[in-house]
């Protein structure tokens, strides 16, 4: 069967990279990852602009969030808050309306997810014009640093269940570190019913699902330096239920 492929504009036209971050407690770590996607965006020569979604955090880090914009200008910071918190999966769909690039890339705000691995991103996604491109720990050199063995244990296991039980053609479904063809990220975001940790899971299935094509690039996911985990024993157990939602459902 063809892969389902969404327009984009020529290559050439200049294609543009809409970068959302969504935000909750991260007044420490926000300037470093907005100072490192200026730098490598700004080294690569690629057009973009940074969309903060920030949700009612009471740490201030949206007045950071102002002091950043008002260094790097509006044009590259847009700030597009909410009141409360509100989850990962409408913040995307919030993002996405204000977002003006033909792709866009999602990522953690709190410096997991390295900026020095977009080009690469970039230039998979031209090599075969791939619908989307995953970071991926488990593949090539990619890997995880930080983490205590538990958490290590935990991640290797709910990939490996992800696997066995949803056969999703990509090696790495808990990661959040992509790029997308914006009309493709709007397109399974549409669909998608799952929230939390499963979030990202879905995601990868309704991809395989529609048929779209997948490309990946190891990366090194580091754990955060500033702030506390979210990963808590409610998102472990939504985790399991959303798994066996849509090992039932797809």
């Amino acid at each position: 069967m063809a892969s389902r492929k969404a327009s984009q504009p020529k290559r050439g036209s200049g294609d543009k990279y809409s970068i959302l971050l969504p935000t909750y407690n991260e007044r420490e770590n926000l300037p470093l990852i907005v100072w490192l996607l200026v730098k490598y965006f700004g080294e690569s020569g690629y057009n973009y602009e940074i969309i903060v979604i920030d949700d009612g955090s009471p740490d201030g880090t949206l007045e950071v969030a102002e002091q950043l914009q008002k260094i790097y200008g509006e044009d590259k910071i847009l700030l597009r808050p909410r009141a409360t918190k509100l989850g990962l999966g409408t913040a995307y769909i919030h993002g996405i309306k204000h977002a003006t690039g033909n792709f866009v890339i999602i990522m953690d705000a709190d410096l997991s997810h390295h900026p020095k691995f977009i080009p690469e991103f970039i230039k998979k996604q031209k090599e075969g014009d791939y619908d989307l491109v995953s970071g991926t720990r488990y593949q090539g050199n990619g890997g995880v640093y930080g983490w205590d063995l538990r958490r290590k244990l935990i991640s290797r296991g709910a990939n490996f269940l992800s696997q066995v039980l949803l056969r999703p053609g990509a090696s790495d479904l808990t990661g959040s570190f992509r790029l997308y063809k914006k009309a493709v990220l709007e397109s399974l975001v549409e669909r998608c019913v799952s929230k939390g940790y499963v979030f990202q899971m879905e995601m990868i299935v309704r991809a395989r699902q529609l048929n779209y094509t997948i490309g990946e690039v190891p990366i090194s996911f580091v754990d955060r330096v500033y702030g506390e985990s979210k990963l808590g024993g409610n998102e472990i157990v939504s985790f399991v239920k959303g798994l066996i939602t849509l090992f039932a459902t797809t």
